[in-house]
């Protein structure tokens, strides 16, 4: 029985991987050795999850402050996505974007929530961990949420400082213009860089009347100005401006010294945002896009038919094919079914 033993196949866990192994007592493999090297290969090879792999173009240099203040002064146009997982970075980094923002709207588009509101900074930790993992190129920014940040300079600097230490964040985001400025200031001055929101703030849609366009009057569009200014003051190496007519933007834009990353409010910015899942159509037909998004993609369409075909294929048996499935040496199998027909 014991010789018959050894032929029993059993099924050993390496690092969460299936490898089928004999059990016979050998000699441990050096790992400079060429069979150590073969056996590994075929491991990570069988393994059930397979990695994301890497680029073979070489690694880009990772972009900073400095870096962005540089295609500022160049007037070299910054891109900015969001992302809200690892594979959601992983593509926009890999797609070379200057900036990655993990922004609130994943309570949305990830979290299934009705709106920003609901998010909570443990939340929003979790999602910038994930992202942290897969950027290697980009500036990583972490959007603070509501009821994180208002309460106090102190608050937000607290707030601030957990998303670089526990989300690895190289910066945050905040919404507010002048009456901000103070939190800003306190935040920067704790040494982590702020990327401000004026504008529409969609934390304050319900003090806005709703998602609304923000500088279509003349008081409106010097309100707006008002708070770039201000936040600049305050020390912020850039600012979002949403929602506001194109012609105000550029204007605002030529007033600053710093850097404007706009959405919905034309080309006349230093740079652009957009949702990653509105940008790349990776939603069901039907659901609402806002005028300033173009959809570059159709993410769900194609997900659809590949998870469609998986579901026919299965019902048919057409998957697995042989090509998918593992070999066993013939005389293998055949001492098997003997050891189970003697059960």
């Amino acid at each position: 029985m014991a010789s018959k033993g050894t032929r029993v196949s059993s099924l050993l866990l390496y690092r969460g991987i299936r490898s089928s192994m004999p059990l016979t007592v050998a000699q441990p493999l050096s790992s400079s050795s060429p069979r150590y090297q073969c056996q590994h290969q075929q491991q990570l090879r069988w393994s059930s999850h397979s990695p994301l792999g890497t680029s073979s173009d070489p690694p880009r240099k990772k972009v900073t402050v400095g870096t962005l203040r540089s295609m500022y002064k160049k007037s070299e146009p910054i891109t900015m996505m969001t992302a809200h997982d690892f594979p959601s970075a992983h593509v926009a980094d890999a797609a070379g974007m200057d900036m990655i923002l993990v922004g609130d709207s994943l309570a949305m588009v990830a979290l299934g929530m009705n709106d920003t509101s609901e998010v909570t900074v443990d939340d929003m930790l979790l999602h910038c961990k994930s992202v942290a993992r897969a950027t290697k190129g980009a500036f990583t920014i972490g959007d603070l949420p509501m009821g994180s940040y208002e309460i106090s300079p102190e608050q937000a600097l607290a707030t601030a400082i957990r998303f670089v230490k526990e989300g690895r964040v190289q910066g945050i985001k905040l919404e507010g213009g002048k009456e901000m400025a103070p939190t800003i200031k306190r935040i920067t001055q704790a040494g982590i860089p702020v990327l401000a929101h004026v504008g529409l703030t969609p934390q304050r849609q319900n003090s806005l009347g709703g998602f609304r366009v923000q500088g279509k009057t003349v008081k409106g569009a010097l309100s707006v100005l008002e708070d770039a200014l201000a936040v600049q003051e305050a020390g912020c190496f850039a600012m979002v401006l949403e929602a506001v007519p194109a012609e105000v933007a550029r204007i605002i834009t030529e007033k600053l010294s710093v850097p404007t990353i706009g959405i919905g409010a034309g080309n006349g910015c230093s740079g652009q945002v957009l949702v990653q899942v509105d940008m790349s159509g990776n939603f069901p037909p039907g659901r609402f896009i806002p005028k300033f998004v173009k959809q570059y993609g159709n993410v769900w369409a194609e997900s659809l038919r590949a998870i469609e075909t998986y579901r026919d294929e299965v019902k048919s048996r057409q998957y697995p094919a042989p090509e998918h499935t593992y070999p066993i040496p013939k005389e293998e199998l055949d001492a098997f079914i003997e050891e189970i027909n003697k059960v």
